[in-house]
């Protein structure tokens, strides 16, 4: 573990270092925003599952107003021109809207909440959605920092993509404590060990 917290404070002294902490203040923005706001960015949470945060970008721009206002058909409709499960995801997206309604921002539970009543939410999804509303005690593990943990030897490789719920606390806890030494929270450390991967900051 010592070798990734001289990586990260490393890179905490390189000017990525501002590009992360302006991220985390759009994310922490949300706290003050509308309601409107908030299921957007739930939206797109369901739109990156199995895709990506680039491609999630253009198709919640592209749908528009209509995850508010539209049938089920409609948002099927939009999706279909630029996204590829748009059957799935368009149910989806119309269901959120009533369970959202629902979901009670102060619980203890509130990630599992959402993964129990929001279809198309895992754990992953669940905790993307909090970070970027700017929640950042939950730590989103995707197969890029798998990959890291891996190669440096914090985890064995996984037998299987798809994590339990156990097994990803099982990570998570890992994770919690790179950012207990890092004097990073668990939302900022993603966008570290995201950019050490792919060399993007993203969302």
């Amino acid at each position: 573990m010592r070798t990734v917290i001289d990586l990260i404070e490393k890179l905490k002294k390189d000017k990525i270092s501002e590009t992360i902490k302006d991220r985390m203040k759009e994310f922490y923005s949300f706290r003050k925003k509308s309601l409107e706001d908030i299921f957007r960015e739930l939206v797109f949470c369901i739109l990156t599952a199995g895709t990506s945060a680039e491609l999630g970008i253009k198709t919640i721009n592209h749908l528009g107003d209509t995850i508010f206002e539209g049938t089920q058909e409609d948002i099927q409709k939009k999706l279909k021109e630029v996204y590829r499960f748009h059957t799935l995801r368009a149910g989806y997206i119309y269901l959120a809207r009533e369970a959202f309604s629902e979901i009670d921002f102060s619980s203890k539970t509130l990630r599992e909440d959402l993964v129990k009543k929001i279809k198309g939410l895992g754990m992953k999804e669940s905790s993307h959605f909090l970070r970027n509303v700017g929640l950042d005690d939950f730590a989103i593990i995707d197969f890029h920092i798998v990959d890291f943990l891996v190669k440096h030897k914090l985890i064995q490789p996984l037998r299987s993509k798809s994590l339990t719920p156990k097994k990803y606390l099982e990570i998570e806890s890992i994770l919690r404590e790179i950012s207990k030494r890092s004097k990073l929270s668990l939302g900022e450390l993603d966008l570290y060990l995201w950019y050490f991967e792919t060399g993007k900051v993203l969302k």
